[in-house]
């Protein structure tokens, strides 16, 4: 009976000839040593050579103020935040004042203690009050003067009452 032959694990090799290595079996792996620090893979939160390093810009306070009563019980800070690009935000925190018709933000020249008529001869309009509680921000117009603008008036464009004031100084 001629040799047939067998699984892989079976066979008895023939003298003087080299058994073939079976198909079905695997090569062991080349050892590999452990990586030193000079190998170790780039850590994937530092910028590598070819990324660009961006930084975001530094936020600062440029003026502060805190609100207080005019015609109508408000509370809260008022916060210029720039970031040193010309880009500034006027921004409220922990604010409160009672709800009205028609309420604005403005920067006014006048300041707090003017007659409420005073409010709205020299002013820029920042826009609708977002809310009458609640931190919120505003964008300043680029290039505003902040020392002639240094009072924060909410502004009742209805019936021209203002609110509360907070007045504005640097640092």
């Amino acid at each position: 009976m001629p040799d047939m032959p067998g699984p892989a694990t079976s066979q008895v090799p023939k003298p003087g000839v080299e058994p073939a290595e079976p198909a079905t079996e695997t090569q062991p792996a080349e050892e590999t040593q452990p990586a030193t620090e000079e190998t170790q893979p780039a850590d994937e939160t530092q910028p590598t050579e070819t990324e660009p390093v961006t930084t975001q810009p530094q936020i600062i306070v440029e003026a502060s103020g805190s609100f207080i009563d005019r015609s109508h019980p408000t509370e809260g800070s008022a916060v210029v935040l720039g970031d040193g690009s010309g880009q500034r935000f006027l921004r409220f925190e922990d604010f409160r004042t009672d709800n009205g018709p028609d309420l604005n933000v403005y920067l006014s020249a006048a300041p707090t203690d003017a007659p409420a008529g005073q409010f709205d001869d020299d002013f820029v309009d920042l826009g609708d009050l977002k809310g009458n509680v609640g931190s919120q921000n505003y964008e300043i117009p680029a290039g505003l003067d902040l020392d002639h603008y240094s009072t924060v008036a909410i502004w009742c464009v209805r019936f021209g009452v203002v609110f509360g004031v907070a007045e504005l100084t640097a640092g």
